[in-house]
């Protein structure tokens, strides 16, 4: 990937970046956020919280609900993505990874579904790492899809319900940790658990 191709790649995504936050003021942001959302799980390269976030901040008073429909939808996208990995993989998934310059990542995380299954999705799922790329590998990989929704439903609820409960707890004053250090406290979750099995399968 050259350097004039990143510029351009970089320019369109803050471009969307740029849009998409502006619709949280919109009377139809709940539509955006489950098209954005559904979206964002299979094709689009901004993760929905940047719409998330300031729905929150604009109604606390609605906040699981928003939480609850952006997981649904996520989840939702999450299945079609599977779906596009598991049957078009040659004529929709790979450009769709092709366009983000990702096509060795979506052969690798296609490798360690088949070595590690599950965890990838806790692994990807919590975080703000391109969730489709998941999504198009757990298909590819015909990884099942009952355990993909539920770990899905679990990693993003996680995710958003989360952001919704410190955005209720704290407001604006909040906005900064969630955009910047949220995925590091996730992550630091995400070892807990996986240290608490391998402890459990120890004993």
């Amino acid at each position: 990937m050259t350097a004039k191709a990143f510029q351009q790649d970089f320019q369109v995504i803050q471009s969307f970046y740029n849009h998409i936050t502006a619709l949280s003021a919109s009377p139809k942001a709940i539509w955006w956020l489950i098209g954005i959302a559904v979206a964002e799980a299979s094709v689009f390269p901004i993760p929905v919280d940047v719409l998330l976030i300031p729905m929150l901040l604009a109604r606390i008073d609605r906040v699981w609900m928003t939480a609850f429909v952006c997981t649904g939808a996520s989840v939702f996208g999450g299945v079609l993505g599977w779906l596009i990995g598991a049957f078009l993989m040659a004529h929709v998934a790979m450009p769709i990874a092709h366009f983000y310059h990702a096509d060795q990542r979506i052969f690798a995380l296609e490798t360690l579904f088949r070595k590690y299954g599950v965890w990838i999705i806790l692994g990807k799922g919590l975080t703000p790492l391109p969730y489709k790329f998941v999504t198009l590998a757990a298909g590819a990989a015909h990884f099942p899809l009952p355990t993909f929704i539920a770990a899905s439903l679990l990693t993003r609820g996680a995710r958003f319900f989360l952001e919704a409960a410190l955005i209720r707890m704290f407001g604006e004053k909040v906005r900064s940790f969630i955009e910047r250090r949220l995925a590091l406290v996730l992550m630091g979750a995400l070892l807990i658990i996986v240290g608490g099995v391998v402890l459990v399968e120890c004993l």
